[in-house]
């Protein structure tokens, strides 16, 4: 084995890439073609024009363009794993998986134009799920899920001739533009940008959540446990890591199986527990109540506890290290997918008609593996902490209005009668520029310190986790009182566990179902709503950022920018672009200087909207209550 002492961790790789590329942090470097690669400087006259004559404009815009594209491709090629699979399910061709939830099943199937008179359950589903599939390579048309949109932000996208066709028609067309010699205005590249995005938020990540939901269940509210205190010395621990719940769910299953219970046992274990990091982990702790143990960041440092027999990882967010990390300890890290290999990992391929055997076959390793400990290499830090998951849009409509009069009204009476001030997207990853999760909970706080209800997903949803944030008891001590009076009358933390990053298109429906209960506009831009990113660092967030300016939401990153090198391409998205969508972008580091800029956002909509003074509470009598 090797020694960790002689091994970079993430910590110590930053600092030896300091200082880092200036060009590339202001957007202003291209290596698109053999003539470059260029850079336009913002110091030097004479670097003002890359050899081809592109300018900074160009240049930022279509860098920006392709992190969309990148974050785009990610999310919908997992939506695209999901919806196949789906079809395999109602084909009966992969044991293990089930339509789990058949009433949001026909709920799809109506929304998308299925006859299901007469119908059994799979054949509705084969029939989903091929409508589904074809949203991905469609050459005409619109995708299906944009009519949930509220009317006047799908007449807005009509108008600027940017409603998605194909998820995979805009990525391709996002890569053409920017090839050499192409698309060469930065604003033609910017509407371009926001289609292709709006194809990520309202087609390939929206589809993954609704066939998720189906297949393994819509969330409800569980109670779970969040930090390294969840793994246990005395257990067989595996670490599910990554995005896609397709193998994280046949693992969860087979740790359950009694033959590798017992063999646990006879190995000297209490059980097999198993943990979450990354999305991965907020899929099976809404599902299953599965702990989480931490957020990108952590990853490396879970292997360091000396605890883990396994860590199995899928796509996305996974660093390299992980092998070269584990190699001083006893883990075994295994790669499961064919689009993400690790030199160094152990590759087990993962299929839907293999699924559950191969589940099995990761346990039993791990289970194997738990004899190689050495008891001097474990460190189990104890921190550990209560949380509350699984918010659904269906399931915030249920617990707002029970089952025959679900509806969203309560939380719209409540924002208008100035209780909640209003309601803020904060979402997004770690970023190692700054402390782990401390933007992210610097921001969260104020917020809710100022009645703003908080909606999360992702790593941000796992930082606000550990502090307490989503206790609904302790939770209630960050809060203003309004807020505090809905959440105690409700039985809600302040804020709300909406799930993966995948799962972002939740917020979206949640937005769209408070426009259209009525009371606060009639476009998601009339709400008093923002959103934010305050530690990202992945291609997806730029994707999933300007699939929520497109949709009409302010929306704030932090960390870093990555257009600052162009005075213009800036000035249109941090001001002049919400003059055609209703939503902006806008840049800012510090947690609590992003809160401000938040609840000024909503302030500003509130008093629009006219709900900006505190209303005279009246008692009605009959005579009033028969005219209302």
């Amino acid at each position: 084995m090797k020694n960790i002492n002689e091994i970079q961790m993430y910590q110590q790789r930053f600092e030896s890439q300091k200082p880092q590329c200036g060009f590339g942090l202001l957007g202003i470097c291209c290596r698109n073609c053999a003539l470059g690669p260029c850079r336009i400087s913002p110091f030097e006259e004479g670097a003002q024009l890359g050899v081809c004559g592109a300018n900074a404009d160009t240049i930022t815009a279509r860098n920006f363009l392709r992190m969309v594209a990148a974050g785009a491709s990610a999310h919908s090629d997992h939506g695209r794993a999901v919806a196949e699979t789906f079809i395999k399910v109602a084909k009966g061709e992969a044991p293990g998986y089930e339509i789990k939830d058949e009433y949001k099943l026909l709920k799809l199937a109506f929304e998308m134009g299925i006859k299901i008179d007469g119908l059994k359950k799979e054949e509705i589903a084969l029939q989903v799920g091929e409508k589904c599939l074809a949203e991905f390579g469609k050459q005409e048309g619109s995708l299906i899920l944009t009519k949930r949109a509220p009317l006047k932000r799908q007449k807005i996208w009509t108008a600027l001739n940017i409603v998605p066709r194909g998820i995979d028609r805009e990525i391709v067309e996002a890569l053409h533009r920017t090839h050499m010699g192409t698309d060469q205005d930065y604003l033609n590249l910017m509407l371009h940008a926001s289609r292709c995005a709006l194809g990520d938020g309202w087609g390939g990540s929206m589809i993954a959540t609704e066939l998720q939901d189906i297949m393994f269940g819509t969330p409800v509210p569980v109670r779970g446990r969040v930090n390294f205190g969840v793994l246990k010395e005395n257990c067989v621990n595996i670490i599910v890591h990554g995005h896609e719940p397709l193998l994280s769910e046949m693992i969860v299953l087979a740790a359950e199986d009694p033959q590798l219970v017992q063999m646990a046992k006879d190995k000297g274990a209490e059980e097999i527990n198993i943990g979450g990091i990354c999305c991965t982990a907020n899929e099976i702790l809404m599902r299953h109540g599965i702990p989480i143990i931490g957020n990108f960041l952590n990853q490396e440092m879970a292997i360091t506890t000396g605890a883990v027999e396994i860590m199995a990882v899928d796509v996305q967010c996974i660093m390299q290290s992980l092998p070269l990390v584990a190699s001083c300890f006893h883990t075994k890290i295994i790669t499961t997918s064919e689009k993400a290999k690790i030199t160094g990992a152990i590759h087990i391929s993962f299929t839907e008609e293999n699924a559950f055997e191969k589940a099995k076959e990761i346990v039993k390793m791990a289970i194997e593996n738990f004899a190689n400990r050495k008891k001097s290499d474990i460190s189990i830090p104890e921190q550990e902490m209560d949380l509350v998951a699984g918010f659904s849009h269906e399931t915030i409509s249920y617990i707002l209005g029970g089952m025959f009069r679900a509806s969203y009204k309560p939380l719209n009476d409540n924002i208008i009668n100035g209780r909640i001030r209003g309601v803020a997207g904060v979402v997004g990853c770690n970023n190692c520029k700054v402390v782990q999760d401390s933007v992210h909970l610097k921001l969260v706080k104020k917020l809710i310190e100022n009645d703003v209800l908080v909606l999360q997903t992702g790593c941000s949803a796992i930082a606000c986790a550990k502090e307490g944030l989503l206790d609904s008891i302790r939770g209630l001590d960050f809060c203003g009182k309004g807020l505090r009076e809905v959440c105690e009358a409700v039985g809600i933390p302040p804020v709300i566990h909406m799930g993966s990053c995948v799962d972002n298109s939740r917020i979206l429906v949640a937005a769209t179902a408070l426009v259209k209960e009525g009371g606060l506009g009639d476009d998601i831009s009339d709400l008093p709503a923002a959103g934010a990113a305050p530690e990202w660092m992945s291609e997806k967030a730029i994707s999933i950022g300007q699939y929520f300016v497109a949709s009409g939401v302010f929306t704030i990153f932090g960390v870093t920018w990555p257009t600052l090198g162009s005075e213009n391409l800036t000035r249109y998205l941090f001001n002049e672009i919400e003059n055609q969508l209703g939503g902006k972008w806008a840049f800012e580091s510090d947690g609590e200087k992003i809160a401000q800029l938040m609840i000024k956002h909503i302030d500003e909509k509130r008093k629009k909207l006219g709900i900006d003074r505190a209303r005279e509470r009246i008692l009605f009598d009959m005579e009033m209550r028969r005219q209302l």
